[in-house]
């Protein structure tokens, strides 16, 4: 079956890629979209991984929550890099910025979650706020996608169109696009090895050296971050008991650094169960997400938490990303440092993990830093209250 190759213009409107480090991988033809309500239900990922012919992969995006929507964009892909729209000189924008929970009503919510953390309903829940932007003129994808490949905030970059495309010039009609550059690998699958590395306990850099050296090494002895912490390495090595031998991982977690942000990080290492076969990359994407590191404990208590607390801002936020190829190999992050982009309008997300000893001031100037780094990366400053705090 001829397909259409997509065009400069269509990769400039919503482009379809994920780069992982130095590899990028941009799709170059697509041939359908593959939408479920579920994103949590194994039948569909393994027709999703059924449905692929040699040389092609499914880019992958799910929802935070269980029984939320997942999508498969399947695609060839032979474009080495992004190509902008050719432009004289940088187009300059204004943006409208709304703020929303403020950060003294996200404050509010730590503290209502640490009065559920004191009476033993949870361990550990993980609360976000937005900030939603309208631009004049209009954002390009590309160019975020461009700044996010340049200045590399995340190392895993992504762009996803959000709904279902059955022809390439689809891909140039309006609509919405995730996109982000994630820190935090959820699971890869080469063969038979698996690998996770997942991201818990964080905090703010700063631009003053020995003061973010102090920092790095306040979280790295922290208490508070290292049980946080704790939480999703436990249930990560759990799951993949489930599916997986010669289970691997530090006694202790690793440092790693974001442009604004210290991260406790531990690597994760496994071999699949048996000989041949197994759970695709997409398959275990489900099985471990969500995680504690966006979810908490107990997870039931915790998602019913985040339900009441933030309401409907996650959609595709706090979800994961990533692709799977006909043979099951592949990679997903986790959809933060992520923004969705429709038009004019923006939105970014960034959350924090409370658990007890958290402080809410704390917790504000933690989820500040994150909006921050992805605000300047999309085109503008953030609020002097987010970037401040």
């Amino acid at each position: 079956m001829a397909r259409e190759a997509i065009t400069p213009a269509a990769l400039a409107a919503r482009p379809l890629l994920f780069a992982s480090g130095e590899e990028a991988f941009v799709a170059s033809r697509v041939r359908t979209t593959l939408i479920t309500p579920d994103g949590s239900d194994p039948t569909w990922a393994r027709e999703v991984v059924a449905s692929l012919e040699p040389g092609e992969r499914a880019l992958c995006a799910l929802s935070f929550a269980a029984g939320a929507p997942g999508l498969a964009h399947v695609v060839e892909g032979s474009e080495r890099a992004l190509r902008r729209p050719d432009r004289d000189e940088e187009v300059q924008r204004s943006f409208e910025v709304t703020e929303f929970p403020t950060a003294e009503e996200y404050a509010g919510m730590v503290e209502r979650a640490l009065d559920l953390i004191a009476d033993g309903t949870l361990d550990k829940v993980v609360l976000g706020r937005c900030l939603d932007a309208v631009s004049t003129p209009a954002m390009v994808p590309a160019e975020i996608i461009d700044r996010l490949l340049t200045t590399r905030p995340g190392r895993y970059v992504f762009s996803l169109p959000l709904d279902e495309l059955h022809d390439v010039r689809e891909l140039e009609e309006p609509g919405a696009v995730l996109l982000g550059a994630s820190p935090e690998l959820l699971v890869r699958r080469q063969g038979r090895e698996i690998t996770c590395t997942p991201l818990a306990g964080s905090a703010p850099r700063s631009v003053d050296a020995a003061e973010d050296a102090a920092g790095a090494a306040r979280l790295r002895d922290s208490a508070k971050d290292l049980a946080e912490h704790a939480f999703v390495v436990e249930a990560i090595v759990h799951a993949l008991k489930a599916v997986c031998v010669e289970i691997e991982w530090p006694a202790q977690p690793e440092l790693l650094a974001t442009d604004t942000v210290w991260h406790l990080a531990t690597p994760i290492t496994a071999r699949l169960a048996g000989d041949e076969g197994g759970p695709s990359a997409l398959d275990l994407a489900q099985l471990l997400h969500p995680t504690p590191a966006v979810g908490g404990v107990p997870a039931a208590a915790a998602s019913a938490t985040i339900a009441a607390l933030e309401g409907d801002l996650r959609d595709w936020f706090a979800g994961c990303v990533g692709w799977v190829d006909a043979a099951g190999d592949g990679e997903f992050a986790v959809t933060i440092r992520a923004a969705v982009v429709d038009d004019d309008h923006l939105r970014l997300f960034a959350g924090a993990g409370i658990v007890a000893g958290s402080v809410p001031e704390a917790e504000v100037r933690e989820t500040g830093a994150k909006l921050a780094t992805m605000a300047r990366v999309t085109g503008f400053e953030p609020p002097h209250g987010v970037a401040s705090s």
